[in-house]
Protein backbone atom coordinates (compact mmCIF):
# COMPACT_ATOMS: atom_id res chain seq x y z
CA UNK A 1 0.00 0.00 0.00
CA UNK A 2 1.39 3.57 -0.64
CA UNK A 3 0.30 4.97 2.73
CA UNK A 4 1.28 4.66 6.59
CA UNK A 5 -0.90 2.39 8.49
CA UNK A 6 -0.44 1.58 12.41
CA UNK A 7 -2.41 -0.93 15.02
CA UNK A 8 -1.89 -2.54 17.88
CA UNK A 9 1.18 -1.67 20.34
CA UNK A 10 4.56 -0.37 18.81
CA UNK A 11 8.20 0.69 20.44
CA UNK A 12 8.54 4.86 20.13
CA UNK A 13 11.88 3.90 17.85
CA UNK A 14 12.03 0.80 15.04
CA UNK A 15 14.90 -2.29 16.34
CA UNK A 16 14.83 -0.94 19.38
CA UNK A 17 13.99 -2.77 22.95
CA UNK A 18 10.18 -3.29 23.21
CA UNK A 19 9.48 -5.15 26.63
CA UNK A 20 6.26 -7.35 27.90
CA UNK A 21 4.98 -6.88 31.12
CA UNK A 22 6.77 -9.26 32.42
CA UNK A 23 10.32 -7.40 31.32
CA UNK A 24 10.90 -9.95 28.54
CA UNK A 25 11.07 -8.65 24.75
CA UNK A 26 8.51 -9.00 22.14
CA UNK A 27 9.86 -10.26 18.96
CA UNK A 28 10.48 -7.78 16.00
CA UNK A 29 9.92 -8.80 12.67
CA UNK A 30 10.50 -7.16 9.22
CA UNK A 31 7.91 -7.87 6.91
CA UNK A 32 9.37 -6.26 3.48
CA UNK A 33 9.28 -6.90 -0.27
CA UNK A 34 12.05 -6.46 -2.69
CA UNK A 35 14.95 -7.30 -1.16
CA UNK A 36 14.74 -4.20 1.86
CA UNK A 37 14.04 -1.58 -1.48
CA UNK A 38 9.83 -1.95 -0.92
CA UNK A 39 7.10 -1.57 0.93
CA UNK A 40 7.18 -3.49 4.44
CA UNK A 41 6.20 -3.28 7.79
CA UNK A 42 7.36 -3.89 11.26
CA UNK A 43 5.57 -6.49 13.49
CA UNK A 44 5.93 -7.06 17.35
CA UNK A 45 5.21 -10.72 17.97
CA UNK A 46 4.62 -12.66 21.32
CA UNK A 47 6.62 -15.96 20.37
CA UNK A 48 9.30 -15.93 17.80
CA UNK A 49 7.48 -16.54 14.09
CA UNK A 50 10.12 -18.63 13.07
CA UNK A 51 9.26 -21.93 15.44
CA UNK A 52 8.84 -24.69 12.80
CA UNK A 53 8.60 -28.32 14.60
CA UNK A 54 7.77 -30.25 11.64
CA UNK A 55 7.41 -30.55 7.74
CA UNK A 56 4.76 -32.74 6.48
CA UNK A 57 3.33 -33.81 3.48
CA UNK A 58 3.35 -31.72 -0.26
CA UNK A 59 1.34 -31.45 -2.39
CA UNK A 60 1.98 -30.31 -6.48
CA UNK A 61 -0.61 -27.87 -7.48
CA UNK A 62 0.35 -26.72 -10.85
CA UNK A 63 -1.82 -26.00 -13.05
CA UNK A 64 -2.15 -28.59 -15.84
CA UNK A 65 -2.04 -26.89 -19.32
CA UNK A 66 -4.77 -27.70 -22.17
CA UNK A 67 -3.83 -25.14 -24.91
CA UNK A 68 -0.01 -23.36 -24.02
CA UNK A 69 -0.74 -21.21 -27.22
CA UNK A 70 -4.00 -19.80 -27.61
CA UNK A 71 -5.53 -17.76 -30.52
CA UNK A 72 -9.20 -18.35 -30.32
CA UNK A 73 -11.94 -15.74 -28.35
CA UNK A 74 -13.11 -18.15 -25.62
CA UNK A 75 -16.43 -18.06 -23.24
CA UNK A 76 -16.01 -19.36 -20.00
CA UNK A 77 -18.84 -20.55 -17.53
CA UNK A 78 -17.75 -19.67 -14.20
CA UNK A 79 -20.24 -21.00 -12.31
CA UNK A 80 -20.01 -24.06 -13.66
CA UNK A 81 -17.48 -24.48 -11.35
CA UNK A 82 -18.43 -26.98 -8.77
CA UNK A 83 -18.93 -25.96 -4.97
CA UNK A 84 -16.59 -27.63 -2.76
CA UNK A 85 -16.23 -27.75 0.96
CA UNK A 86 -12.58 -26.93 1.15
CA UNK A 87 -11.30 -23.67 0.26
CA UNK A 88 -7.94 -24.43 -1.08
CA UNK A 89 -9.41 -27.32 -2.82
CA UNK A 90 -12.05 -25.32 -4.36
CA UNK A 91 -9.52 -22.74 -6.34
CA UNK A 92 -9.54 -24.15 -9.62
CA UNK A 93 -6.63 -22.26 -12.14
CA UNK A 94 -8.91 -21.66 -15.66
CA UNK A 95 -6.28 -18.90 -16.91
CA UNK A 96 -2.25 -19.03 -16.49
CA UNK A 97 0.74 -17.52 -17.51
CA UNK A 98 4.30 -17.02 -15.70
CA UNK A 99 2.73 -13.53 -13.65
CA UNK A 100 -0.49 -14.39 -12.97
CA UNK A 101 -3.21 -17.02 -12.77
CA UNK A 102 -6.73 -16.20 -12.81
CA UNK A 103 -8.56 -18.53 -10.66
CA UNK A 104 -12.72 -19.12 -9.70
CA UNK A 105 -13.54 -20.64 -6.22
CA UNK A 106 -16.74 -21.69 -4.70
CA UNK A 107 -15.88 -22.91 -1.38
CA UNK A 108 -18.72 -24.58 1.11
CA UNK A 109 -16.73 -24.26 4.62
CA UNK A 110 -14.62 -21.65 6.49
CA UNK A 111 -10.89 -22.43 7.48
CA UNK A 112 -11.29 -24.02 10.13
CA UNK A 113 -8.66 -26.31 10.63
CA UNK A 114 -5.58 -24.63 8.68
CA UNK A 115 -4.14 -21.15 8.38
CA UNK A 116 -2.58 -20.44 4.52
CA UNK A 117 -0.04 -18.48 3.52
CA UNK A 118 0.85 -17.34 -0.41
CA UNK A 119 4.64 -17.56 -0.48
CA UNK A 120 4.71 -17.40 -4.48
CA UNK A 121 2.16 -14.26 -5.17
CA UNK A 122 -0.20 -11.67 -4.00
CA UNK A 123 -3.68 -12.64 -4.13
CA UNK A 124 -6.41 -10.00 -5.07
CA UNK A 125 -9.85 -11.80 -4.20
CA UNK A 126 -13.08 -9.98 -5.98
CA UNK A 127 -16.22 -11.14 -3.84
CA UNK A 128 -18.97 -11.97 -6.11
CA UNK A 129 -21.34 -14.12 -3.86
CA UNK A 130 -20.58 -14.40 0.07
CA UNK A 131 -19.48 -12.47 2.71
CA UNK A 132 -17.79 -13.17 6.06
CA UNK A 133 -14.40 -12.37 7.76
CA UNK A 134 -10.57 -12.44 6.26
CA UNK A 135 -8.43 -12.91 9.28
CA UNK A 136 -4.93 -12.55 9.03
CA UNK A 137 -1.87 -12.03 11.57
CA UNK A 138 -1.88 -7.98 11.01
CA UNK A 139 -5.64 -7.64 11.45
CA UNK A 140 -9.38 -8.63 10.41
CA UNK A 141 -11.21 -6.98 7.50
CA UNK A 142 -14.92 -8.18 7.09
CA UNK A 143 -16.05 -8.33 3.17
CA UNK A 144 -19.05 -8.72 1.26
CA UNK A 145 -20.43 -8.64 -2.11
CA UNK A 146 -18.36 -6.38 -4.59
CA UNK A 147 -15.23 -6.63 -2.38
CA UNK A 148 -11.79 -6.66 -3.69
CA UNK A 149 -9.11 -8.45 -0.93
CA UNK A 150 -5.70 -7.46 -1.78
CA UNK A 151 -3.79 -10.04 0.45
CA UNK A 152 -0.14 -9.25 -0.42
CA UNK A 153 2.31 -12.32 -0.60
CA UNK A 154 3.13 -13.41 2.65
CA UNK A 155 0.36 -12.63 4.65
CA UNK A 156 -0.82 -15.90 7.02
CA UNK A 157 -4.91 -15.75 6.95
CA UNK A 158 -8.18 -17.33 7.02
CA UNK A 159 -11.08 -16.95 5.67
CA UNK A 160 -14.75 -17.47 7.67
CA UNK A 161 -17.64 -17.78 5.58
CA UNK A 162 -21.15 -16.45 6.70
CA UNK A 163 -22.90 -19.43 4.43
CA UNK A 164 -21.97 -21.92 2.28
CA UNK A 165 -23.24 -20.09 -1.45
CA UNK A 166 -19.48 -18.13 -1.89
CA UNK A 167 -18.02 -17.46 -5.19
CA UNK A 168 -14.88 -15.99 -5.60
CA UNK A 169 -12.33 -14.38 -8.24
CA UNK A 170 -8.87 -14.65 -7.88
CA UNK A 171 -5.97 -13.31 -9.40
CA UNK A 172 -2.65 -14.57 -7.83
CA UNK A 173 0.18 -12.21 -9.28
CA UNK A 174 3.90 -13.20 -8.97
CA UNK A 175 4.43 -9.51 -9.10
CA UNK A 176 3.35 -6.84 -7.03
CA UNK A 177 0.00 -5.21 -6.95
CA UNK A 178 -0.16 -1.68 -6.59
CA UNK A 179 -2.78 1.25 -6.95
CA UNK A 180 -2.26 2.76 -10.36
CA UNK A 181 0.79 5.33 -10.54
CA UNK A 182 -1.20 7.56 -12.85
CA UNK A 183 -3.70 8.28 -9.86
CA UNK A 184 -0.63 9.17 -7.41
CA UNK A 185 1.09 12.28 -6.70
CA UNK A 186 5.18 11.68 -6.28
CA UNK A 187 4.69 11.24 -2.60
CA UNK A 188 2.20 8.41 -2.79
CA UNK A 189 -1.24 10.51 -2.19
CA UNK A 190 -3.97 9.61 -4.50
CA UNK A 191 -5.08 12.75 -6.47
CA UNK A 192 -7.96 14.25 -7.25
CA UNK A 193 -8.61 12.81 -10.95
CA UNK A 194 -8.67 9.33 -9.09
CA UNK A 195 -11.79 7.27 -9.63
CA UNK A 196 -11.31 5.88 -5.76
CA UNK A 197 -9.41 7.87 -2.68
CA UNK A 198 -7.93 6.04 0.63
CA UNK A 199 -10.73 6.95 2.49
CA UNK A 200 -12.28 4.28 -0.08
CA UNK A 201 -9.42 1.43 1.12
CA UNK A 202 -10.48 -0.05 4.37
CA UNK A 203 -7.68 -1.53 5.99
CA UNK A 204 -7.54 -3.76 9.23
CA UNK A 205 -9.28 -2.64 12.64
CA UNK A 206 -9.52 -5.42 14.58
CA UNK A 207 -6.22 -7.39 15.51
CA UNK A 208 -6.51 -10.71 16.89
CA UNK A 209 -3.82 -11.50 19.23
CA UNK A 210 -2.67 -15.29 20.77
CA UNK A 211 -0.25 -16.27 22.79
CA UNK A 212 -0.24 -19.90 22.63
CA UNK A 213 2.07 -22.82 22.25
CA UNK A 214 0.86 -26.20 20.25
CA UNK A 215 0.61 -28.04 16.97
CA UNK A 216 -0.68 -24.76 14.34
CA UNK A 217 -0.90 -26.02 10.62
CA UNK A 218 -0.22 -23.94 8.24
CA UNK A 219 -0.69 -24.81 4.62
CA UNK A 220 2.31 -22.84 2.41
CA UNK A 221 2.32 -22.53 -0.98
CA UNK A 222 5.94 -21.94 -2.87
CA UNK A 223 6.62 -23.13 -6.04
CA UNK A 224 3.44 -24.43 -6.98
CA UNK A 225 3.63 -26.57 -4.34
CA UNK A 226 1.29 -26.56 -1.19
CA UNK A 227 3.61 -27.78 1.94
CA UNK A 228 2.16 -28.52 5.32
CA UNK A 229 4.19 -27.10 8.20
CA UNK A 230 3.60 -27.47 11.64
CA UNK A 231 4.50 -24.15 13.76
CA UNK A 232 4.74 -24.21 17.46
CA UNK A 233 3.18 -20.97 18.41
CA UNK A 234 -0.24 -19.24 17.13
CA UNK A 235 0.53 -16.98 14.16
CA UNK A 236 -1.59 -14.61 15.02
CA UNK A 237 0.46 -13.82 17.91
CA UNK A 238 0.73 -9.89 16.94
CA UNK A 239 0.31 -7.01 19.43
CA UNK A 240 1.02 -3.90 17.03
CA UNK A 241 2.87 -3.32 13.88
CA UNK A 242 2.73 -0.28 11.65
CA UNK A 243 4.08 0.21 7.76
CA UNK A 244 2.69 0.06 4.73
CA UNK A 245 2.51 -3.61 3.56
CA UNK A 246 -0.81 -4.87 4.76
CA UNK A 247 -4.07 -6.84 3.81
CA UNK A 248 -6.92 -4.18 2.81
CA UNK A 249 -10.26 -3.82 0.73
CA UNK A 250 -11.69 -1.82 -1.81
CA UNK A 251 -15.57 -2.06 -3.01
CA UNK A 252 -16.36 -2.28 -6.41
CA UNK A 253 -19.39 -0.06 -5.77
CA UNK A 254 -16.53 2.37 -4.09
CA UNK A 255 -15.18 3.02 -7.62
CA UNK A 256 -16.34 6.28 -9.37
CA UNK A 257 -16.80 5.67 -12.83
CA UNK A 258 -14.60 8.22 -15.39
CA UNK A 259 -17.12 8.94 -18.55
CA UNK A 260 -16.67 11.69 -21.19
CA UNK A 261 -19.08 12.59 -24.40
CA UNK A 262 -17.78 9.80 -26.59
CA UNK A 263 -16.64 6.45 -26.04
CA UNK A 264 -13.78 6.22 -23.05
CA UNK A 265 -10.93 3.64 -23.71
CA UNK A 266 -10.61 0.63 -20.62
CA UNK A 267 -7.68 2.40 -19.02
CA UNK A 268 -10.10 4.71 -17.43
CA UNK A 269 -11.24 1.82 -15.56
CA UNK A 270 -7.98 0.72 -13.79
CA UNK A 271 -8.46 0.06 -10.49
CA UNK A 272 -5.20 -2.27 -9.83
CA UNK A 273 -1.70 -2.46 -11.45
CA UNK A 274 1.30 -4.90 -11.58
CA UNK A 275 4.36 -4.13 -14.09
CA UNK A 276 3.12 -7.64 -16.10
CA UNK A 277 -0.93 -7.06 -15.47
CA UNK A 278 -3.99 -4.13 -14.86
CA UNK A 279 -7.41 -4.67 -13.33
CA UNK A 280 -10.36 -2.39 -14.15
CA UNK A 281 -13.70 -2.22 -12.66
CA UNK A 282 -16.79 -1.88 -15.19
CA UNK A 283 -19.67 -0.31 -13.44
CA UNK A 284 -22.83 1.18 -13.94
CA UNK A 285 -22.34 5.15 -15.24
CA UNK A 286 -23.68 7.53 -17.80
CA UNK A 287 -23.34 6.81 -21.15
CA UNK A 288 -21.28 9.38 -23.62
CA UNK A 289 -23.00 12.62 -24.10
CA UNK A 290 -21.72 13.50 -27.62
CA UNK A 291 -25.29 14.00 -29.65
CA UNK A 292 -23.75 11.26 -32.34
CA UNK A 293 -22.04 9.20 -29.58
CA UNK A 294 -21.93 5.52 -29.82
CA UNK A 295 -21.97 4.00 -26.35
CA UNK A 296 -21.09 0.34 -27.45
CA UNK A 297 -16.97 0.21 -27.27
CA UNK A 298 -15.70 0.44 -31.10
CA UNK A 299 -13.67 -2.66 -32.01
CA UNK A 300 -10.17 -2.72 -31.24
CA UNK A 301 -7.26 -4.96 -31.41
CA UNK A 302 -5.14 -5.86 -28.30
CA UNK A 303 -1.86 -6.52 -30.37
CA UNK A 304 0.44 -6.85 -27.45
CA UNK A 305 -2.12 -8.28 -24.42
CA UNK A 306 -5.32 -10.52 -23.65
CA UNK A 307 -8.11 -9.40 -22.30
CA UNK A 308 -10.00 -11.40 -19.75
CA UNK A 309 -13.78 -9.92 -18.52
CA UNK A 310 -15.19 -11.38 -15.47
CA UNK A 311 -19.20 -10.61 -15.96
CA UNK A 312 -20.64 -9.76 -11.93
CA UNK A 313 -24.16 -8.54 -12.70
CA UNK A 314 -25.88 -6.14 -14.95
CA UNK A 315 -27.20 -5.93 -18.98
CA UNK A 316 -23.79 -6.37 -20.71
CA UNK A 317 -24.71 -4.59 -23.80
CA UNK A 318 -21.85 -4.90 -25.93
CA UNK A 319 -22.04 -8.77 -25.97
CA UNK A 320 -24.63 -11.30 -26.65
CA UNK A 321 -25.90 -14.31 -24.84
CA UNK A 322 -23.51 -12.68 -21.46
CA UNK A 323 -24.61 -14.04 -18.11
CA UNK A 324 -23.06 -13.41 -14.09
CA UNK A 325 -20.34 -15.55 -14.18
CA UNK A 326 -19.26 -15.60 -17.23
CA UNK A 327 -15.90 -15.14 -18.22
CA UNK A 328 -14.36 -14.08 -21.96
CA UNK A 329 -10.77 -14.37 -22.40
CA UNK A 330 -9.84 -12.21 -26.04
CA UNK A 331 -6.10 -13.20 -27.11
CA UNK A 332 -3.58 -10.77 -28.25
CA UNK A 333 -3.69 -9.89 -31.96
CA UNK A 334 -7.00 -10.98 -32.58
CA UNK A 335 -9.52 -8.03 -33.12
CA UNK A 336 -12.73 -8.15 -31.29
CA UNK A 337 -15.72 -5.92 -29.99
CA UNK A 338 -19.42 -5.88 -30.00
CA UNK A 339 -21.44 -8.65 -30.61
CA UNK A 340 -23.91 -8.38 -34.06
CA UNK A 341 -26.56 -5.70 -33.07
CA UNK A 342 -25.03 -4.25 -30.47
CA UNK A 343 -23.59 -1.39 -31.57
CA UNK A 344 -27.06 -0.47 -32.77
CA UNK A 345 -28.98 -1.01 -29.72
CA UNK A 346 -26.73 1.48 -27.90
CA UNK A 347 -27.43 4.07 -29.78
CA UNK A 348 -29.52 6.38 -27.67
CA UNK A 349 -29.09 4.60 -24.18
CA UNK A 350 -28.21 6.76 -21.28
CA UNK A 351 -26.61 4.85 -18.40
CA UNK A 352 -25.48 1.32 -17.92
CA UNK A 353 -25.89 -1.06 -14.66
CA UNK A 354 -23.44 -3.27 -16.19
CA UNK A 355 -20.58 -4.48 -13.38
CA UNK A 356 -17.86 -6.61 -14.35
CA UNK A 357 -13.67 -6.81 -13.84
CA UNK A 358 -11.15 -6.79 -16.18
CA UNK A 359 -7.93 -8.03 -16.34
CA UNK A 360 -5.48 -7.76 -19.52
CA UNK A 361 -2.15 -9.51 -19.20
CA UNK A 362 1.47 -8.05 -21.33
CA UNK A 363 1.80 -11.90 -21.88
CA UNK A 364 -0.26 -14.46 -23.64
CA UNK A 365 -2.60 -16.65 -20.98
CA UNK A 366 -2.50 -20.35 -21.58
CA UNK A 367 -6.23 -22.46 -20.60
CA UNK A 368 -5.56 -25.18 -18.36
CA UNK A 369 -7.44 -28.26 -18.30
CA UNK A 370 -10.26 -26.87 -15.44
CA UNK A 371 -10.99 -24.07 -17.80
CA UNK A 372 -11.50 -25.84 -20.76
CA UNK A 373 -14.33 -28.17 -19.12
CA UNK A 374 -16.14 -25.30 -18.83
CA UNK A 375 -15.51 -23.41 -21.63
CA UNK A 376 -17.97 -22.69 -24.54
CA UNK A 377 -15.91 -23.58 -28.09
CA UNK A 378 -18.22 -21.61 -30.62
CA UNK A 379 -17.89 -18.27 -28.73
CA UNK A 380 -15.35 -16.97 -31.14
CA UNK A 381 -18.04 -17.69 -34.00
CA UNK A 382 -20.36 -15.67 -32.36
CA UNK A 383 -19.44 -12.51 -34.62
CA UNK A 384 -20.71 -13.80 -37.60
CA UNK A 385 -23.92 -12.56 -38.79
Amino acid sequence: MPFYHQLGKIPHKRHTQFRKPDGSLYYEQLFGTIGFDGMYANLYHEQRPTQVKEILGRKNVSPKIADANNIKSYRFKGFQIKPEADYLESRKTVLTNTDCSIILAAPQESTNNYFYKNADADELIFIHKGSGKLRTLLGNLDFKYGDYLLIPRGIIYKIDFDTTDNRLFIVESRRPIYTPKRYRNYFGQLLEHSPFCERDLRRPQELETYNESGDFLIKLKKQDEVIDMVYASHPFDVVGYDGYNYPYAFSIHDFEPITGRVHQPPPVHQTFETDAFVVCSFCPRLYDYHPESIPAPYNHSNIDSDEVLYYVDGDFMSRNDIEAGHISLHPAGIPHGPHPGATERSIGKTQTEELAVMVDTFKPLQITEEGLAIADDSYYKSWLE
